[in-house]
């Protein structure tokens, strides 16, 4: 955290604000964005499909007008959208940026951006067609939670950041396991870093109980705001919604099932929550494993203002309005 941003002495660092679903990341962005000459990038697996607005909990056009956000709205539900395009497109951005003599902050909660940002996916091996369709066909015969289960005993660390329903991310986890006979999370470890990111802080709820309120009362909120049609209107676009890895989101694959009539409202509502606070939970445990984190109490946003007032206040290349 202490080596000069992407090794240029004297240039603007590079910033990360990193934590769990419903911590008040994006409030706290605006605020330091009010304070510092920062430029925000997001860093949100699906708030960069256009459309997919209320269940992402997106900034409003309001919002974004005001604190303008990289890396939103960037493909459509259809599209996919993988680490390596991110690292591409945050990496030509920080540069971008940093150019212009401002500063990059990348914030969001997709902690193997993140991951992937700071050490790279240069050991990871392309995929293969042959291992991908013998672990489609066992997907289909066994179903996705027994290859979570699978990935789990062979590799906790990353089991525990996948959720056991995404079948996309377990299956490109058995397929690296297969190809290398290592762990994925090796691999990762071994990874040589590129992102010369300077200083990291994590936002985090003190008290789980009022995490987990807020998660709820969040769900609830954007039923209200109406979340049910946004997903209806997505999946009439798509030939093959359950496909799409884009609707596989928390949230948007729960409101999916309830409209498949698979299951009811209260149903839904329940599996929703219980799917945010499991992914929080993996948020969290990938934050602890981390190094050179700045801890800071989600409800203190004075707190997270002097932290990094005080670390931009000692770093040369940092001219602050």
């Amino acid at each position: 955290m202490s080596r000069e941003a992407g090794g240029v002495p004297g240039a603007p660092p590079i910033l990360v604000l990193m934590g769990s679903t419903a911590s008040g990341k994006t409030d706290l962005a605006a605020a330091l964005a009010r304070r510092f000459p920062l430029e925000l990038i997001s860093v949100d697996a699906a708030q960069v499909y256009r459309g997919m607005d209320i269940g992402t909990a997106k900034p409003s056009r309001e919002f974004l007008a005001r604190y303008p956000h990289h890396l939103i709205d960037i493909r459509d539900p259809s599209d996919t959208y993988s680490a390596a395009e991110f690292v591409a497109d945050a990496g030509r951005l920080i540069q971008e940026i940093r150019l212009r003599g401002r500063i990059p902050m990348l914030v969001g909660g997709a902690m193997f951006y993140f991951h992937v940002l700071e050490y790279g996916l240069s050991s990871l091996p392309a995929a293969d067609l042959s291992v991908r369709d013998a672990l489609s066909r066992e997907m289909a015969e066994r179903g996705v939670e027994a290859l979570h289960g699978m990935l789990k005993s062979l590799d906790p660390a990353t089991a525990a950041r996948i959720d056991a329903h995404d079948t996309q991310r377990v299956q490109r986890a058995l397929e690296i396991h297969r190809l290398t006979g290592r762990p994925p999370s090796e691999l990762m470890r071994a990874a040589r870093g590129q992102s010369g990111v300077t200083a990291k802080f994590a936002l985090f709820c003190p008290d789980r109980a009022i995490l987990h309120r807020r998660i709820r009362d969040r769900f609830g909120a954007m039923l209200d705001e109406g979340l049910v049609e946004e997903v209806a209107a997505i999946a009439s676009s798509l030939e093959d919604p359950d496909s799409v890895p884009a609707m596989r989101t928390v949230g948007y694959r729960q409101v999916l099932e309830m409209l498949q009539e698979k299951t009811g409202t209260a149903e839904m509502t329940e599996r929703a929550v219980a799917a945010t606070r499991q992914l929080a939970k993996r948020q969290l445990t990938w934050l602890r494993q981390q190094r050179g984190l700045v801890w800071v109490q989600g409800d203190g946003n004075g707190r997270v203002l002097d932290a990094i007032s005080g670390y931009l206040a000692h770093h040369p290349g940092c001219a602050l309005p």
